[in-house]
């Protein structure tokens, strides 16, 4: 069965590498090893650090 969630996400950074951490009330639809497709569309591009 194919189910949709559309989810607004800041990128996080876990060492060198950039995340995306799935919100907790997915954890019943989302459990390890669900292959999943993802896409996503750039809605705000970060400020540069400085």
């Amino acid at each position: 069965m194919l189910k949709t969630f559309t989810i607004t996400k800041k990128i996080a950074k876990h060492g060198s590498q950039s995340v995306i951490v799935i919100p907790s009330f997915l954890n019943e639809e989302l459990k390890p090893k669900t292959i999943v497709e993802v896409k996503i569309n750039v809605v705000k591009e970060a400020e540069n650090e400085k």
